[in-house]
């Protein structure tokens, strides 16, 4: 017997509440049919003029809303606090649980069956299936999609990528600030968000991998008229994992983590995804630890030819086949669980029997990668007790072993004060070093570790330094960085200890990231530790602050771990 509808405890009684529900959303035109046992759809929408990503949603979601339309159901679009990486400050990362909140509560709140989220930006995405997973609907992601490839004087540029590259090239002087204008003109010039492997297109990817959309979420262009076709055939099936019974949890496995570690490296994807993926099996009852990012993924090659490591965009990765071409080559090789389920009712897998690769250099072959190992790799040591993390295919190759002094940078703003300073004691051999910039010290874990190489080694043709943070880095950024360091300078941990100086040992291939200094003048530091004030008095930060967890653990909030079910305590009015 297939179970009632949840939104029928709304609109099926016939009682004052039930008049009450029904009748103000018949302002809006709706029949009483509508009400009459239809599934009902929400379409949690992030659309904001504040988040260029985003800005399509409103098309997109009008597409869904067809789709479940025609698929006998009732669609209820609602909004939820939209997160922009390129604009919002200090840093997206911030609102990331509390955009998850927002999701949570309001598809608890209202008589919802499914939903459909849209999502695009970094942060949106984790949000909105953070959010979800605790709640347990049956449930499917539509991502915006990539931009179109920017194109600068005749030259393919990526989003993200190209700044970076740009951006130290004005520095160095090798271009004008009019030339630098101009690219910012030819770079974004559709909607869309990111046309790299950054952290946007690598989330789309997780959640295709992950098995939480149809299959082809990943890398169809936002203004590509499959995008809208995608929306409206994951309206109609919304509907459809209703009468299913297809709930979330369903989907999410063991096995479904496990698939999206693997096809992370296959991608070459961002390295903020082992946050947002801890934080997502937080919420959905997983164990999954940061060592199995290093276990699973760092030793599998990379396939695709994408900036930030390789050539190519997205929009090429697109007309090459996509991430289902991607799937199948890890099948085929063994690398990819056969039995993982998708939200089409089919494993994730299974949708990618047949997939083609209509360009071998943009998806190379598994016996010819892009590169042999492209995984994350999870490091350890007296400097990071409880883990960092280095995506080596964005390192240079001589510096993944290395032993310098360090140069440290307590805050942002000392680091932006001095970097440039002609008189900054600094070497090609130094490590440079940023702290407070982790979860509670930015506060919200900022994309910042990707320190800028010091105006005087530019000037001397240097272009990477190993560098450490407990910070993240953008997925659209490169260079030697050590990231999420763990525990984080501002919660006591051992980077706060640092001095200028110090020896510092990097070892990549073994896994090790080490403070050359006693333990004795390191427990003297110690006991002389200040901690920094606290970030806020009152509000959402203050709440953040005192309760994130670490990098390690995917810096959600304590309390927000595990789900509560969709079942409401009181019926109301």
């Amino acid at each position: 017997m297939a179970r009632p509808l949840r939104s029928a405890q709304w609109f099926a009684r016939q009682d004052k509440n039930g008049f009450l529900y029904r009748s103000w959303l018949k302002n809006r035109g709706f029949p009483q049919d509508m009400f009459d046992g239809k599934p009902v759809v929400g379409i949690c929408n992030t659309w904001s003029e504040l988040t260029p990503c985003n800005s399509h949603f409103r098309t997109l979601a009008d597409h869904v809303r067809w789709g479940v339309l025609e698929a006998g159901g009732f669609p209820l679009e609602f909004p939820v606090m939209s997160l922009g990486e390129s604009i919002m400050r200090p840093t997206a990362m911030l609102y990331r649980n509390l955009v998850s909140m927002d999701v949570e509560e309001s598809v608890r709140a209202n008589p919802l069956d499914a939903v459909v989220l849209l999502m695009g930006c970094d942060k949106t995405t984790p949000a909105l299936l953070m959010g979800a997973a605790s709640v347990d609907l049956p449930t499917i992601g539509v991502s915006g999609g990539p931009m179109l490839r920017g194109v600068h004087r005749g030259r393919k540029i990526g989003s993200g990528t190209a700044m970076f590259e740009m951006s130290e090239e004005l520095r160095a002087g090798e271009i004008t600030l009019d030339e630098f204008h101009e690219a910012e003109a030819c770079m974004h010039r559709s909607h869309g968000h990111c046309m790299v492997m950054g952290t946007a297109s690598t989330m789309a990817a997780m959640v295709e991998a992950l098995g939480l959309s149809l299959p082809g979420n990943a890398a169809i262009p936002a203004v590509d008229a499959r995008r809208a076709l995608l929306a409206r055939e994951s309206g109609r099936r919304a509907v459809e994992m209703v009468r299913e019974e297809l709930d979330l949890s369903r989907i999410l496995t063991r096995a479904s983590f496990e698939n999206a570690i693997r096809v992370n490296s296959a991608i070459g994807g961002s390295s903020n995804a082992v946050v947002h993926l801890l934080a997502l099996a937080g919420r959905a009852g997983i164990d999954l630890t940061l060592a199995d990012f290093d276990a699973l993924g760092s030793d599998l090659p990379c396939l695709v030819n994408l900036r930030p490591a390789g050539t190519y965009l997205m929009e090429d990765f697109f007309e090459a086949g996509g991430l289902p071409a991607v799937i199948r080559a890890l099948s085929e090789a063994g690398l990819f669980d056969p039995d993982a389920p998708s939200v089409n009712g089919r494993s994730v897998a299974a949708n990618s029997t047949n997939a083609p690769n209509w360009n071998a250099n943009v998806i190379r072959p598994i016996e010819q990668p892009f590169m042999a190992k492209a995984g994350l790799v999870v490091l350890r040591g007296n400097l990071a007790p409880d883990g960092a993390i280095i995506k080596p295919a964005c390192a240079s190759s001589e510096r993944t072993s290395h032993t310098g002094p360090a140069l440290v940078f307590d805050t942002i703003e000392d680091l932006k004060e001095r970097i440039d300073d002609p008189d900054l004691a600094v070497t090609a051999d130094s490590v440079l070093i940023l702290r407070n910039c982790g979860p509670r010290g930015y506060p919200g874990m900022a994309e910042v570790a990707n320190i800028p190489i010091p105006r005087k080694l530019l000037d001397k043709g240097v272009r990477d330094m190993v560098r450490i943070s407990d910070a993240r880095m953008s997925g659209t950024a490169y260079g030697t960085v050590v990231m999420h360091v763990a525990p984080e300078a501002a919660a006591g941990g051992p980077l706060a200890l640092v001095r200028d100086g110090d020896l510092i040992g990097l070892d990549v291939a073994g896994r090790s990231l080490h403070l050359h200094v006693g333990e004795a003048e390191l427990e003297a530091r110690r006991a002389a530790w200040i901690p920094p004030a606290a970030a806020a008095a009152r509000g959402y930060v203050k709440l953040y602050v005192e309760t994130v967890m670490q990098a390690d653990k995917g810096a959600d909030l304590d309390f927000l771990v595990g789900r509560s079910g969709s079942a409401v305590a009181r019926d109301g009015h």
